[in-house]
C-alpha cells in the first residue's frame, strides 16, 4: 500500500481553484437574487392584496416542496424551449438556484418581517409614513437584525448545494475535485482536501450566524 501523496493537490490547484471560484459565483448570484426576489415576495404575502398573496404562497410552498437537483434539471431543459433558443448551461443553473433560493430567503423574510411589534407600524402611520416609506425605513432595519443570522445560514447551505450542478456537467469544487481523484487516482488524498475546504468555509458561516444570533439576542 503506497503512502498519501499530497502533491497531487498542489500540481491540480488551479484546477481546483477554478471549480471553487465556480461555486462562490453561484452562491453569491443565487443569494444576491433570491434576497431582492425573496423580499419581493415576502413583502406580496403580507400585503392585503389577497390574490397577489395566494400566488405567492403558492410559488413559494411549490419550490420548498420540490428537490434542487430537480429544479435545476428542469430550467435546464424548459429554458430553452421557453425562451425559443439555446441557453448555456450556467445560465439556466443562475435561473434555477435565484428562483429556488428566493423561496427560502422569502420565508426568513417573512418571519423577520412578522418579528416586528404591530405598535412599530402603527407609529411610523402615525407620523404620516406610508405602506413601502415604513417597510424601509422603518421595519427592515429593525428585521434585519433578526433575519441576518438565518440568511447567512441559508448562505452555507446554498454553498453547499452548488455541489449539485454536476449533474448538467457545469464544473464546481466538488466536481474539480473528482475529476482530480479519479484521473490521478487519489482518491482519498483529493476527498480529504474537498472536505476540509467545505468544513473550513462552511464553519465559518455557522460561526459568524452564531456570532450575529448571540450578539443581537434580547436581553
Amino acid at each position: 500500500m503506497t503512502g498519501l501523496d499530497f502533491g497531487v493537490i498542489q500540481r491540480a490547484l488551479p484546477f481546483l481553484l477554478e471549480g471553487l471560484a465556480l461555486s462562490f459565483f453561484l452562491t453569491a448570484v443565487a443569494m444576491l437574487g433570491g434576497v431582492i426576489l425573496g423580499l419581493g415576495l415576502a413583502v406580496i404575502r403580507l400585503s392585503r392584496w389577497k390574490a397577489l398573496s395566494i400566488l405567492a404562497a403558492g410559488y413559494v410552498n411549490g419550490f420548498r416542496a420540490i428537490p434542487l437537483v430537480l429544479v435545476i434539471f428542469w430550467f435546464y431543459f424548459l429554458v430553452p424551449l421557453a425562451l425559443g433558443r439555446s441557453v448555456s448551461a450556467l445560465q439556466s443553473v443562475v435561473i434555477a438556484f435565484v428562483l429556488f433560493e428566493a423561496a427560502y430567503y422569502s420565508e426568513i423574510f417573512r418571519a423577520g418581517l412578522q418579528s416586528i411589534r404591530p405598535g412599530q407600524w402603527q407609529a411610523a402611520y402615525a407620523c404620516g409614513l406610508g405602506y413601502f416609506q415604513t417597510l424601509r425605513l422603518v421595519v427592515l432595519p429593525q428585521a434585519l437584525r433578526n433575519m441576518l443570522p438565518l440568511m447567512i445560514t441559508q448562505a452555507v447551505v446554498l454553498f453547499q448545494d452548488t455541489s449539485l450542478v454536476y449533474v448538467i456537467s457545469l464544473r464546481d469544487f466538488m466536481t474539480s475535485a473528482s475529476i482530480v481523484a479519479n484521473r490521478d487516482n487519489r482518491l482519498i488524498e483529493t476527498y480529504l482536501v474537498a472536505a476540509l475546504v467545505y468544513f473550513v468555509i462552511c464553519s465559518i458561516g455557522a460561526a459568524s450566524a452564531s456570532r450575529l444570533s448571540a450578539r443581537w439576542r434580547p436581553a
